[in-house]
């Protein structure tokens, strides 16, 4: 955006409320929040110089993302990232129990032993850079579905 496609700022007040509320012209709104859309473009440069609270820009830009976001049954709907499955090989490595995330069966009163306890292993690294890996048994699988659920809708 150049110096000539910001020659609307500052916006125009075209009220000012009792409480010193101001209203601005629609129209100059709408062409400052397409600039902050722009790749590059510093949000609170042009708050600066169109006048207004950085912070009030940021919620009328985020108001606009909003509103342009697609709607399916009420809901906004976000754009999901592929996440890469890595299958392991050794389906049941042997864990110390420092690492077990829920206690493992005694092998003194159970007749699993822990490495038969284990019969699935998932690793999944995650766009934000968490490396996920979840181990678990056929009754975990209640568990492992809540996990997968809280973190896709995260």
């Amino acid at each position: 955006m150049t110096q000539d496609d910001l020659t609307f700022l500052p916006l125009r007040v075209t009220r000012v409320g009792a409480g010193g509320k101001r209203s601005f012209d629609r129209a100059d709104k709408q062409r400052l929040i397409d600039a902050c859309l722009q790749p590059g473009a510093s949000l609170s440069g042009l708050a600066l110089k169109a006048g207004v609270n950085a912070n009030q820009l940021r919620k009328w830009v985020q108001l606009r993302e909003q509103a342009n976001a697609p709607v399916k049954d009420g809901m906004v709907v976000t754009s999901s990232a592929f996440v890469p499955v890595v299958a392991i090989d050794d389906p049941a490595p042997a864990l110390a129990p420092a690492r077990a995330a829920w206690p493992l069966p005694d092998p003194e009163r159970s007749p699993v032993s822990p490495r038969a306890a284990l019969a699935a292993r998932l690793s999944a690294q995650l766009p934000n850079g968490v490396k996920l890996e979840l181990e678990c048994s056929g009754h975990d699988a209640a568990l492992v579905s809540a996990m997968v659920a809280a973190l896709g809708a995260s």
